[in-house]
């Protein structure tokens, strides 16, 4: 925002408005005092929370003068509006910070600080609260206001919260060896039509194109850089419940956060499970083995996972648990549309539809060999995954596996392990 020198310049002239945020910058000693920290933390986070905005460190309010800030000081005016963005706002914000040249009104050119913050796709709160910008201030919002706004995050109109462009990534972000497998003998369109047609970029409130949601979880190669949530976190325990060692720790035999594209992390999360399960040597006509878990009914939970979890929920990731007896995959978010935990098996329902359109386009990759025969892509647009899990499992180890829902904000599933025989 206000990407040009004349239009900062202009901008600043004009005073402080909707969109813009002047303050002087002041030291004692070596460290900044001010502005403080919570008054820029809240400041910042109302721009977030509203249509995004820029501050501008190093210029007076009034009379709207420049008056800089030294420069064997800026980068501690850099660190000190880092740390603020990390530690006194909740999700943290990720601004640009741009330190620049400004003239003052002698001609002198004087370094000043831009924090160009975009609008956000979280709902931050900052010391004040939860605040937002109203005209030149910041206001703190009304419970009614609050409510409409972190629904609207999650989905903006008719617009789902998969479909939502995602503000300070560039289309550059994608990384074309991962957009590029989306295309098809037919499609002829060039790169920006392709992504649009795809639903991996859409033009922001600017018109500019940038990616969406799911563009950045299907498309970058790590789009935790975004979507700090947006992994797998796998544990593998001793025993049947999380017990401490004697360091206090609990027993851990594998770990791994398991990040990358949607797809690598279904495959990355199943290796995890055969690596790690137990596997069950018996005898009847001759020596067979059979493993803890069904790697199909695992391969499809994890499917469902990270297809129909809800990544608007920050800090929430999907958290994958092996015991010696069962397996629990906690998904964040509740079932979407009205849905019921009994009504899983029989009823179909997509919170992120742009994600499950391009999931049942990814191949299953070669090295996964437990899947059915019929099987090619890593969604079925047949819904029968949820069957599936259950059949499979109960087939395997005599018990249904189990859904629930935790607070209405967590599904969790619960499969049994086969025992030895």
């Amino acid at each position: 925002m206000f990407n040009s020198r004349k239009e900062l310049l202009d901008r600043i002239r004009l005073g402080e408005a909707a969109f813009l945020e002047l303050k002087e910058v002041r030291f004692a000693g070596g460290k900044v005092k001010g502005p403080g920290r919570d008054e820029l933390a809240d400041e910042l986070a109302a721009f977030a929370n509203g249509r995004g905005g820029v501050c501008l460190l190093g210029v007076a309010d009034r009379p709207r003068e420049i008056v800089g800030i030294p420069v064997d000081r800026l980068e501690a005016v850099v660190v000190f509006v880092r740390e603020i963005c990390t530690d006194s706002i909740d999700p943290p914000l990720v601004p640009v910070i741009d330190p620049l040249w400004l003239p003052a009104t002698s001609g002198e050119e004087l370094a000043v600080v831009k924090i160009d913050v975009p609008r956000s796709l979280f709902v931050h709160r900052s010391p004040g609260g939860f605040l937002h910008r109203v005209g030149d201030a910041k206001r703190v919002m009304s419970s009614e206001y609050l409510g409409r706004l972190f629904e609207q995050r999650r989905r903006t109109g008719i617009v789902r919260f998969d479909e939502q462009t995602v503000a300070g990534a560039t289309i550059d972000d994608l990384a074309a060896g991962l957009w590029e497998r989306f295309r098809t003998s037919r499609t002829g369109d060039a790169r920006d039509g392709l992504l649009t047609k795809l639903g991996l970029a859409g033009a922001d409130e600017l018109g500019i194109l940038r990616p969406t949601v799911a563009g950045t979880l299907m498309a970058t190669d790590d789009p935790r850089r975004w979507l700090p949530n947006a992994f797998i976190q796998a544990v593998a325990y001793r025993g049947t419940r999380i017990q401490p060692d004697q360091s206090g720790d609990p027993y851990q035999l594998d770990a791994a956060d398991i990040a990358g594209p949607l797809d690598a992390q279904v495959g990355l999360a199943c290796r995890f499970v055969a690596r790690n399960m137990k596997v069950a040597a018996f005898k009847h006509l001759g020596r067979a083995d059979r493993p803890q878990f069904d790697m199909e009914a695992v391969f499809e939970a994890v499917v469902n996972a990270v297809a129909h979890r809800d990544y608007s929920i920050h800090g929430s990731k999907i958290r994958l648990r092996l015991f010696d007896d069962r397996l629990e995959l906690y998904s964040p978010g509740g079932i979407p549309n009205a849905m019921t935990v009994e009504g899983l098996a029989h009823l179909q329902s997509a919170r992120n539809e742009v994600v499950t359109s391009l999931l049942a386009k990814c191949p299953v990759p070669a090295e996964i060999p437990w899947l059915r025969t019929d099987r090619v892509t890593l969604m079925d647009k047949r819904g029968e995954g949820v069957r599936i899990i259950l059949d499979n499992g109960e087939r395997l180890a005599g018990r249904t596996p189990e859904y629930r829902l935790v607070d209405e904000a967590e599904l969790v599933l619960t499969m049994h392990g086969a025992g030895a025989e």
